[in-house]
């Protein structure tokens, strides 16, 4: 056996030979066990008071929501303002985020200027003022040499519709 070995091996076998010396041999695994579990533990906290709550039960679900539209207001929200129009034909770029489109240049004079729009895919549009992109039915107003200027319509959160201003800039994929 290799000396490197032999030696840690027996400093091994003399800490176990100590360590069960150090045992009683007048007592049993079965006895220390019994002895163990016949101690008394430590005595439990008792348990915490559940409080208890006074019941209350809301009888007022019909009646109208003091935070939302009255029933007149509602309507009128849903019929006046701005509206869609859903029986138009959608354009190709209505079919992508407005974020997504980028404004490549423009094309033609101020009187009759073309914008130059790029969408996700790298394809190049020619847009004009009263054409639409974005998902928002964004409508183009305004063509400018560094920028295309629209209104959006989205959703007011109570079934109608607001008008939101929004602009692509040369070169900038954010919608302000």
């Amino acid at each position: 056996m290799n000396k490197h070995i032999a030696i840690p091996l027996r400093v091994a076998a003399i800490l176990v030979l100590a360590g069960l010396a150090g045992c009683t041999p007048s007592e049993s695994p079965q006895e220390w066990v019994a002895r163990e579990k016949a101690k008394k533990g430590a005595p439990l906290a008792p348990l915490p008071v559940i409080k208890t709550f006074e019941v209350f039960l809301y009888k007022d679900q019909d009646l109208r929501d003091p935070f939302g539209l009255s029933a007149e207001e509602q309507e009128q929200a849903n019929t006046s303002g701005p509206h869609p129009d859903q029986n138009r034909p959608r354009e190709p770029l209505e079919s992508f985020p407005l974020d997504g489109l980028k404004m490549s240049g423009t094309l033609g004079s101020a009187k009759s200027i073309e914008g130059l729009v790029r969408d996700p895919d790298g394809v190049v549009h020619r847009v004009r003022v009263g054409n639409y992109l974005g998902q928002n039915y964004g409508r183009i107003i305004a063509i400018n040499e560094d920028r295309i200027d629209l209104v959006e319509l989205v959703s007011n959160g109570a079934g109608g519709w607001m008008e939101r201003q929004a602009t692509i800039a040369l070169g900038d994929t954010k919608k302000q």
